[in-house]
């Protein structure tokens, strides 16, 4: 598993399935064109570009590279890395029939010329190590009331509110964003001033 130090962006959930096995980062991805109208997945990528910088990977295809450009037109370009996949024709598993180009996308790519693209692009990779930091869990969500709870959602609403992130994040994705903008204990100090927690 080789650990990314910036979030990475791709078109779909099938590409989320098949960088997981592969990388530790926050994945989020675009819903295809889905990215055009949705203000609010705008909004949380500028900040993450913002904070980190974002990585961009998607298909090599025109599609892939209308969504390219439309993230470039929407976060400042010194806050990019782009990962190009290269051209291969064929088809993925799951597809009855071969794309419009002809061309696999991320998620019918082999792992090591995924790897690749990754290193030629210079994206500073490292082996997962532990740190000492203490991270954000789906326990805490769970023991502050935030998932699988009596009102949770309304819970987790203020919460996403308060840190100004998009209200339908998912439970997974929310522990990934809120490890990417907050600390444990600044996480703490947002549900007190939330009235969750005292």
């Amino acid at each position: 598993m080789i650990k990314l130090d910036r979030p990475v962006i791709v078109e779909g959930k099938y590409d989320i399935i098949k960088l997981s096995g592969i990388i530790d980062s926050l994945i989020i991805k675009t819903d295809g064109f889905g990215i055009f109208k949705d203000k609010e997945k705008q909004l949380l990528l500028r900040r993450l570009a913002n904070e980190k910088g974002i990585i961009v990977l998607t298909d090599s295809d025109s599609a892939g590279f209308i969504i390219r450009n439309f993230i470039k037109s929407t976060v400042p370009e010194d806050k990019i890395t782009h990962v190009y996949i290269p051209d291969i024709f064929g088809k993925e598993k799951r597809k009855a029939e071969k794309s419009k180009e002809g061309k696999l996308g991320v998620e019918g790519i082999s792992e090591k010329i995924l790897l690749e693209a990754f290193a030629k692009a210079g994206v500073l990779a490292k082996e997962s190590e532990n740190t000492e930091r203490r991270t954000i869990t789906n326990i805490d969500l769970y023991e502050y009331g935030l998932m699988g709870r009596e009102n949770s959602s309304e819970k987790r609403k203020l919460l996403l509110r308060k840190l100004a992130l998009p209200e339908r994040l998912s439970t997974s994705s929310l522990v990934k964003i809120l490890n990417t903008f907050v600390t444990y204990d600044e996480f703490i100090e947002t549900l007190k001033e939330i009235g969750i927690c005292e």
